[in-house]
Formats: structure tokens, sequence, C-alpha cells
């Protein structure tokens, strides 16, 4: 089983939503942790096929996501956790985006100096 880390507030930010999208966005993590993926996880456009995925939690009329990636052999990095607000569109907002790219960045730093340390 993979280890799961967090990058940034990823957490924090997951824990504020409601008990029944931590839930099922805990539970997709949990099957990539095993090697697997929830039927809800889709690869985040303009990432490169699986270098990032999304899970999208709908509940009471709001999209809650989370952003993974399984592109480290040892460990799945949870990169952002967000409520989409917007209400025109389904693609992620640009400012999203940007914060996804610059903590992706962020897990290939600390999985290479977790590599170099071993």
């Amino acid at each position: 089983m993979k280890q799961l880390r967090w990058i940034a507030s990823s957490k924090t930010d997951l824990l504020t939503f409601p008990p029944v999208a931590v839930k099922e966005i805990g539970y997709a993590l949990h099957l990539a942790q095993m090697g697997g993926k929830h039927k809800d996880a889709k690869p985040l456009k303009g990432f490169g096929g699986a270098g990032a995925l999304e899970v999208v939690e709908d509940y009471d009329g709001d999209a809650y996501r989370a952003v993974y990636t399984v592109r480290f052999s040892n460990f799945i990095y949870v990169l952002h956790a967000f409520q989409k607000k917007s209400t025109s569109g389904i693609s992620t907002p640009p400012k999203e985006i940007e914060k996804i790219k610059s903590r992706l960045k962020r897990a290939a730093e600390e999985y290479e100096k977790w590599r170099q340390e071993k």
C-alpha cells in the first residue's frame, strides 16, 4: 500500500468539506493507495494523462474536488482540495490549476529529496 502524503493545506482544506464529501474522497484516496481508481476519479486535463487525478463529489448542490497524483512509485500525493464555486462550466478555474501545478512541482521536489535520503 502506498503512503499518503499531503502537500500544503490540502488535508486541512479537505477536512472542511461536509462529512459525506470527506468520506467519499477519503475512499477514493484509499483506493489509489491500494493501486485502484475510484469510479469518479478522472485525469485532470493539462497534466499529461494520469499525472494528476481529480475526484469530484457533489453534495447539496455544491462540488467538492480533490486532486492527487500517482506519478511517484512510493507515495500518493494529495495536491489540492477545494470547493468549486463557479456556476458556469465544469472546468477547473485557472487559479486552481496554477496552485495544482505549483504543488505538483513541490511534490516532485519532496519525492526526489526522499529518494536521495533513502
